[in-house]
């Protein structure tokens, strides 16, 4: 069966003039609508308007013009059915057999900073979806088009045997329910949003498709990235990839980390990742200084790591950087003089994302076998909390800025999370523990000698004072944890018994 007859009407105009041009050279018959039609008329490509076929002219500015038995009918009867030939034939409806539409831009208009709620109705494509599902359901006798790549492949069908195979006509009905359904969870979204509803009956999520990766946490398993139509450009799924191999699976989730933690700091920080966890941070006046300080609180897990800065990376850092085996470094920009140091490992990948202040507020995804968490994102920041200091004794200058780095670091780490900070740095992590005294253990050994006078944070609760009992042992002065338990009197007791200063800020920030 023949394609005879083709409805084309674009709002991406690419590559459709030699694409119609070439149809009318292979016989196809076309008909066009609007803005279309007139494209493809000024490049002189015979086309019949919408409303001859309709025997209606377009109107409500024009919104309302493809929907017609004319063009439904001709689009829906089962060529193999005789009731629906007979129905053609009878009504005078000529089946049309190709069909290429893509819709109204409506992501793009949303993506404007001045948008209008009316500029964003009047954008969402009705007619277009309409076509496109009448056709895909109709798939194997109707081919349809909705993205210009498919040109090509459709174009040489026909030309070499003067249909479209069933094999790509199914493919293309599959890729017209995947784009409307990604269309329709766009306008969902901004809807919701627009009503105001927070914890909708259904969720209609999606995403697109970035890149194939190599595989995923292990390399038996196949794994794919996806990025959020207008999601954050203050993310991984938005950097720029400057040089290295490609990212794996296992490196966007560390640098996903990375960023995550770096973004707490307004003044020059570095942040080193090993398997999602900070295994060093440190702040500075300069950003080399931050990094010495990031390198220095565990010079032998930063191997094979994820670096993030949040300042340009210069020329001298950029030499201390490339003496070790790092996997990526994250920072919103690189010097040429920086550039030119680190391209020298071919491996290196350099990531830029642009550090800008980021006002949506999107919800945190965690799938499940067979379902979905759905949570806000933990932006509460210490300026947030309720402090209140149980304690005989207050921290000192020096301990609140210990505190207030460590409370930054620990809301990243993996529950059970103890994290020990001195002189604008981590010196000891505890991540991922079952018990929150075996975290704060992991971290006073890792601290060593270091941890004499440097402060505690926990990401919840002591429910004992055994955690207080080591941290005194290790010459610990002050400890930050959002307080709550019933036992919180045992602790205060234990550090007012070490002179030991402990704030409580009200608030957990446990992380699984």
């Amino acid at each position: 069966m023949a394609i005879k007859r083709a409805l084309v009407s674009v709002s991406n105009k690419e590559g459709i003039v030699p694409f119609v041009k070439a149809l009318v050279e292979n016989g196809v018959e076309v008909i066009s609508t609007g803005g279309t039609s007139k494209v493809l008329k000024e490049n002189g490509i015979p086309v019949i308007g919408i409303s001859e076929v309709t025997g209606f002219p377009e109107i409500m500015d024009g919104r309302v013009k493809t929907l017609h038995p004319n063009i439904h009918g001709a689009l829906l009867a089962i060529r193999s059915n005789e009731e629906h030939q007979k129905a053609l034939k009878e009504h005078q409806i000529t089946p049309i057999d190709l069909v290429v539409v893509n819709l109204y831009p409506f992501q793009a208009t949303i993506a404007k900073p001045d948008v209008t709620f009316a500029d964003a109705i009047e954008n969402i494509d009705i007619g277009g979806p309409t076509m496109l599902r009448s056709a895909a359901k109709n798939h194997q006798d109707v081919a349809v088009v909705v993205d210009p790549a498919d040109y090509d492949q459709v174009l040489s069908e026909i030309k070499e045997t003067g249909d479209v195979s069933a094999e790509t006509k199914r493919k293309l009905a599959a890729k017209v329910f995947r784009h409307t359904a990604a269309y329709d969870a766009v306008i969902a979204e901004y809807l919701t949003k627009q009503a105001g509803e927070e914890d909708p009956e259904s969720l209609t999520i999606t995403f697109e498709k970035k890149q194939t990766l190599r595989y995923g946490e292990n390399p038996h398993q196949k794994a794919t990235f996806y990025k959020k139509p207008l999601g954050s450009e203050f993310s991984i799924a938005a950097a720029t990839q400057l040089h290295g191999k490609e990212l794996s699976y296992n490196n966007i989730n560390d640098a996903d980390a990375a960023l995550g933690i770096v973004k707490e700091f307004e003044e020059p920080a570095a942040v080193a990742v090993k398997h999602m966890n900070p295994c060093g941070v440190g702040v500075g006046a300069t950003i080399e200084e931050a990094f010495d300080r990031a390198y220095a609180a565990d010079p032998v897990s930063i191997f094979g790591g994820i670096i993030a800065v949040n300042r340009e990376v210069d020329a001298r850092t950029a030499l201390k950087m490339k003496e070790i085996f790092l996997e990526i470094i994250i920072a919103p920009s690189f010097s040429q003089e920086a550039l030119e140091i680190l391209t020298e490992k071919k491996n290196l990948r350099l990531l830029t994302v642009p550090f800008v202040k980021d006002e949506k507020v999107e919800k945190k995804l965690t799938s499940i076998h067979g379902g979905l968490l759905v949570q806000d994102e933990d932006t509460f920041g210490l300026d947030d909390a309720t402090i209140t200091i149980p304690t005989k004794r207050q921290p000192t200058e020096e301990e609140w800025k210990d505190l207030k780095l460590a409370w930054k670091v620990v809301k990243h780490v993996k529950s059970n999370a103890i994290v020990l900070a001195k002189d604008n740095m981590t010196i000891g992590v505890g991540a991922g523990q079952m018990n929150r005294v075996g975290a704060a253990k992991i971290a006073i050994e890792q601290a060593g000698e270091k941890a004499k006078g440097c402060a505690m944070g926990s990401d919840a609760f002591f429910p004992m004072p055994d955690t207080v009992e080591e941290a005194a042992k290790a010459g610990v002065t002050a400890i930050i944890q959002p307080g709550g338990s019933i036992r919180d009197e045992d602790s205060i007791k234990k550090c007012d018994e070490y002179g030991i200063a402990m704030v409580f800020t009200g608030v957990r920030h446990f992380k699984h």
